[in-house]
C-alpha cells in the first residue's frame, strides 16, 4: 500500500495519530461533519448477523467517494508450493468481526476520519496467471484513479492471493505515482528472473517490477529474509539494485523499533506501498502460509513493524499474502 498517510487522522491526547496524505486529492472528509461509514459494533449487533465485508463494512462496487477501500484479490495460481490463498480474502472477511474501531495502543481513530467501504474481489482468470494480471491491474488503475487507497486483502494483512498479484498493482500504483518505494516483509525476497521458463509468478514480482521501473530502489526494504537456497549469496540481486536486506536472523530476540526509524528515515515523505507475505512470520504463528520458513519474525515485531513503522503513514495493513484459510 502507499504511503499516503499522516499523521492529523487519529485520537486525542500525546499518542501519535495517524490518517491519509497526498491522496491526489484533498481529504475533505477531515473538515466535514459528513457521517463515514462504521462497523457495527458487536454491542449492539451480533458478530454472525450481517454481509460477509471486511469488518461488515458496507460493500460498494466503486471506489467513488473513498478515501481507502478493502479489495480481495482471490489468486493463487502463482504459487509454486502450497496453494489455497485463493480462500483468503473470503476467511480474512469472516474473521475480522473480532476487529474493532479504534487501536488503544497508538490511539488511531481511522474511521472518523476516513471513508472506507469494502469493494469486494477481483474477477481473476483462475486458468491464466497473464490475464489475471492484466485484470487485477485494470481493476487498481481504476481504484487508484479515484484517489482512493487500496487495502488489498489476500496473501497478507488484509485480503489478496499469491505474491505474484504486487506486480500488477505496483503497475497500476506506478503509473499514478511513479516508482515508489516499498517496505516488504516476507521469508523471500521475490527477486527471482524465472521459473520452469516462466517469467511470472510469485517468486518473481519484484524482479519484474525492477524491470519495469516500477520501484524507486534506494527505497526499498525488505525484512524477514531467511531460508535454505540454491546459490551461496541469494540476496546478491536485491543488494545490486540497491534494495536494503535484513535477514531474520539481525531481527531475532529483538526489538524492531530502532530498525523501522531507520526505516521511516529512508523512505522521507514519498509515497511507498507496503507489502507484508505472511511467511515473514515464524510458520509456527501462521501456519497456513503456501511456503513455510522457520526461524522467522514473531507477532509482537509485527506490531512493532504496524506501530512504531507504520503509524506515520496509517494504521490499516497493508497487503497480506499467501495465507490459506487455515
Amino acid at each position: 500500500m502507499l504511503r499516503l498517510l499522516a499523521s492529523r487522522c487519529g485520537g486525542g491526547g500525546s499518542r501519535p495519530v495517524l490518517g491519509l496524505r497526498n491522496l491526489g486529492r484533498s481529504l475533505n472528509h477531515q473538515a466535514s461533519d459528513a457521517p463515514r461509514n462504521q462497523p457495527p459494533s458487536s454491542e449492539f449487533v451480533a458478530r454472525p448477523v450481517g454481509v460477509c465485508s471486511m469488518m461488515r463494512l458496507p460493500v460498494q462496487a466503486s471506489p467513488e467517494g473513498l478515501d481507502a477501500a478493502f479489495v480481495g484479490v482471490p489468486l493463487d495460481i502463482g504459487t509454486s508450493n502450497r496453494p489455497g490463498a485463493r480462500f483468503g480474502p473470503r476467511q480474512i472477511r469472516q474473521e475480522s468481526v473480532m476487529l474493532r474501531t479504534v487501536n488503544p495502543s497508538t490511539g488511531a481513530l481511522p474511521f472518523q476520519f476516513l471513508t472506507v467501504a469494502d469493494l469486494g474481489d477481483v474477477n481473476v482468470n483462475l486458468y491464466n496467471l497473464q490475464d489475471s494480471c492484466r485484470l487485477i491491474q485494470e481493476a487498481y488503475q481504476k481504484i487508484v484513479a479515484a484517489g482512493c487507497i487500496p487495502l488489498t486483502l489476500g496473501n497478507g494483512i488484509f485480503k489478496g492471493g499469491d505474491h505474484t498479484i504486487t506486480y500488477p498493482i505496483l503497475q497500476a500504483m506506478a503509473k499514478k505515482y511513479g516508482p515508489v518505494g516499498l517496505l516488504h516483509v516476507d521469508a523471500h525476497t521475490d527477486t527471482a528472473d524465472k521459473a520452469l521458463g516462466e517469467k511470472i509468478y510469485h517468486g518473481t514480482p519484484f524482479r519484474r517490477c525492477v524491470d519495469e521501473g516500477l520501484l524507486d530502489c534506494k527505497r526499498v526494504v525488505q525484512i524477514g529474509i531467511r531460508g535454505s537456497s540454491a546459490t551461496v549469496d541469494p540476496y546478491r540481486y536485491s543488494r545490486s539494485q540497491g534494495f536494503r536486506v535484513v535477514l531474520a536472523e539481525d531481527c531475532w530476540m529483538k526489538s524492531l523499533v530502532p530498525l523501522m526509524g531507520e526505516v521511516r528515515q529512508q523512505m522521507g515523505g514519498k509515497p511507498i506501498y507496503i507489502s507484508f507475505d505472511i511467511d515473514g512470520l515464524d510458520p509456527a504463528y501462521a501456519p497456513g502460509t503456501g511456503t513455510p520458513e522457520i526461524a522467522g519474525l514473531t507477532p509482537s515485531q509485527n506490531d512493532n513493524l504496524q506501530t512504531k513503522q507504520l503509524s506515520s503513514y496509517h494504521r490499516f495493513p497493508s497487503l497480506l499474502l499467501s495465507s490459506g484459510p487455515v
